[in-house]
């Protein structure tokens, strides 16, 4: 007989909670006294403020706890007069400690409550410079907090690891394809994951939600002696609807010399070695509509032949054929020379700043996720001539989320300390996951979905450094999100541009799969994020789709400095489909079209201005810089809709724009310019771009 007890509660240890954790102040002196500096452990580096009164900084320990005393070590800029302020939410504070003769130097003060946020309110400063801390130390207790979360363990049903001697893997694969070939809005979510090896007679044709990755370290660890086919024969040849899946760190040798990748937004092609060359359209040469290629090898040529627009990064190509609209390249070793209008290529010799998508593989027998490092001014692939540059971190240090999972749950596993693995699966949350630790990683296999129920943004991170957040997508539910995503708080102010947040294969969608509303898809406010292959998508077909039914003005709001967008795929929004505040911002490659359904030229006026821009650079901006961008208007509803631009931006010198381009699509509405008062207009039904070469 096995006999169960109950574990013994923990006892409870006056611990540091502070060190570390997200922290905003209301302002600071200069570029090198971030208020992060002051929960950093290091006694040399300080949060300052401006000198003016009052000031604060404020930290989040992440959940309410028991706080018990706080140290505070300030520089001789010191603070008369302050308080020690408690909150569970953020907004209401009660006054745990005051004085009106603080004495500077190191100040141990007890304190007593339950809080998540802590903050020093400081009304009346000592010196004439501002508040200025070294080490801002909350500690409190830790014990019995209910029970401990395990990291690591299996990967779920859905997850299929196959090696070379895994029976019928033809079968299995084309079992999962039929379920998967036309499912755009279905429920299945699948992970192929090839151990190490040689796979012969192979042709892993890859449907909806569905995920195929070696598990090496290198692509050429796993090779295909075979295909990985995506084609287009569910929708009679026409792929612009061939979204959301992947392939990822193999190498393939097709049985016909060319590997077929018709692909539309939403599907990945990284990692990837192609022993041969690449067609990028359906059999047929129907129409394709998006694509993004990284950290890839196509020994061959890539032919996109009827693809409208591509961006391909960090990588080593053969060749390529031609252009129809809009084929970006940065850091493509291989890449035509820049020569936009005709042909339509935009190529710049390198990435300004990259950081490959975390990826998992087998060390030995035991799965670890492999973090690649930053890299600036990249170019050509991370591994087929250097050894790959990174962290490794085991299973064990990763929560393993599966289906049922609750955000309750989610945010204890990231309290803990763990990181987070979304095995294949939908996820509804009836609160935000919190993503508060610096260089957390959140990533999903087989296309995971994170639904946001009762109006909740379904996740945020903190300003925090490193957060890598790669592999989701985020469906917006039926109750009205006021965002789906937030990077960094409104007041995010921190430097991150050692370790920034980096998005990767990270996709919105608002309606489609069903009634959705979110009044913004994507919030950045952290500097110096780097948002790697994103579609933003109000849907245009589908389930619960309309006007007002599926309603989301904007897609993606840029308030952080020096964010980089590389590949950024926005569509349909009804009213900016990007507007960017934030200074130094640049983008490489932008695809969007603007909203169909618009039901009149009333229903998308801006004031006097016809139309919102599809990219607007708000006028506050200074600096700011974009190549490779497109819009596209195909007003179904009412053809006689037009925009007066597809791309607004105040007129000062730092505020440049590369090869953009405006198309009406059959005529169903019409652009009067490209870019404010500058570029023809489109006229007529021949789908004729109009192109703006250089800005202003």
């Amino acid at each position: 007989m096995l006999v169960l007890l109950p574990a013994t509660a923990a006892q409870a240890a006056a611990a540091l909670l502070s060190q570390g954790k997200p922290v905003t102040a209301s302002s600071q002196e200069h570029y090198g006294t971030p208020a992060s500096a002051a929960v950093d452990g290091d006694a040399n580096t300080r949060w300052s403020s401006a000198a003016s009164d009052p000031q604060w900084i404020r930290v989040d320990l992440g959940a309410p706890t028991s706080v018990s005393q706080v140290v505070l070590r300030w520089e001789a800029a010191y603070a008369k007069a302050y308080r020690i302020e408690l909150s569970t939410d953020g907004t209401d504070w009660s006054t745990a400690y005051s004085t009106a003769t603080g004495a500077g130097g190191t100040e141990t003060i007890p304190v007593s409550g339950t809080a998540r946020y802590l903050r020093v309110y400081g009304t009346e400063r000592a010196t004439q410079y501002g508040y200025s801390l070294w080490e801002f130390q909350v500690y409190g207790t830790t014990g019995d907090d209910g029970p401990t979360l395990p990291g690591g363990g299996d990967l779920g049903p859905n997850v299929h690891i196959i090696d070379p001697s895994t029976p019928d893997i033809q079968g299995k694969l084309d079992a999962v394809f039929e379920e998967q070939e036309s499912a755009q809005f279905g429920t299945g979510r699948h992970a192929f994951l090839f151990k190490p090896g040689t796979y012969d007679n192979i042709n892993a044709q890859i449907g909806f939600y569905t995920q195929i990755a070696g598990l090496g370290l290198r692509p050429d660890d796993t090779t295909f002696n075979g295909d990985v086919t995506v084609d287009a024969g569910w929708s009679n040849g026409n792929a612009t609807q061939n979204f959301w899946r992947s392939a990822e760190n193999l190498a393939v040798r097709p049985v016909s010399g060319v590997d077929r990748w018709a692909v539309a937004q939403a599907s990945s092609f990284r990692r990837m070695h192609v022993k041969g060359g690449l067609n990028l359209a359906p059999a047929g040469y129907g129409w394709a509509s998006g694509g993004y290629i990284a950290d890839s090898k196509v020994d061959g040529t890539v032919a996109p032949y009827s693809q409208q627009q591509w961006y391909t990064r960090d990588s080593t190509i053969g060749g390529w054929t031609n252009g129809v609209w809009n084929m970006t390249f940065s850091g493509v070793e291989g890449a035509p020379a820049n020569s936009f209008p005709e042909p339509r290529y935009t190529t710049l010799d390198t990435t300004p700043v990259s950081r490959e998508k975390p990826f998992l593989y087998l060390d030995g027998g035991e799965l670890k996720v492999f973090a690649p490092a930053k890299r600036a001014d990249a170019r050509g692939t991370t591994w087929a001539d250097r050894t790959p540059q990174g962290e490794s971190l085991p299973l064990s240090k990763f929560y393993v989320v599966k289906p049922g999972a609750t955000a309750a749950t989610i945010n204890a596993a990231l309290a803990q300390g763990l990181n987070l693995l979304f095995t294949p699966g939908i996820y509804h949350v009836d609160r935000t996951i919190e993503v508060n630790r610096p260089d957390t990683i959140v990533l999903g296999l087989g296309l995971a979905t994170i639904v946001p129920d009762n109006g909740v943004t379904a996740m945020k991170v903190a300003d925090v450094d490193g957060v890598r957040l790669a592999g989701l997508l985020i469906d917006a539910g039926p109750v009205n999100s006021p965002s789906l995503l937030e990077i960094g708080p409104a007041d995010a102010a921190a430097d991150h541009s050692a370790d920034p947040t980096t998005l990767q294969d990270v996709y919105f969608r608002i309606g489609g799969a069903g009634p959705g509303k979110a009044t913004t898809g994507l919030i950045v406010n952290s500097d110096d994020t780097v948002v790697d292959h994103t579609w933003v998508w109000r849907a245009d077909h589908g389930e619960g789709v309309g006007w007002e039914t599926n309603r989301a003005d904007y897609g993606v709001r840029v308030n952080g400095d020096d964010v980089l967008a590389t590949g950024l795929f926005v569509e349909h929004f009804n009213k900016y489909d990007v507007v960017w505040h934030g200074e130094r911002g640049r983008t490489i490659f932008f695809q969007n079209e603007k909203a169909y359904d618009a039901p009149n030229q009333d229903a998308i006026q801006n004031g006097t201005v016809k139309g919102y821009a599809a990219y607007k650079v708000d006028d506050s901006v200074t600096t700011h810089e974009a190549w490779g961008l497109g819009s596209y208007c195909n007003y179904d509803v009412d053809p006689g809709i037009r925009q007066d631009h597809g791309f607004e931006a105040p007129v000062k010198p730092g505020v440049r724009f590369h090869d953009v381009l405006v198309v009406s699509l059959g005529g169903n509405g019409q652009y009067e310019h490209v870019i404010n008062d500058t570029g023809s207009p489109t006229s007529g039904s021949s789908t004729v771009p109009s192109t703006v070469v250089s800005y202003p």
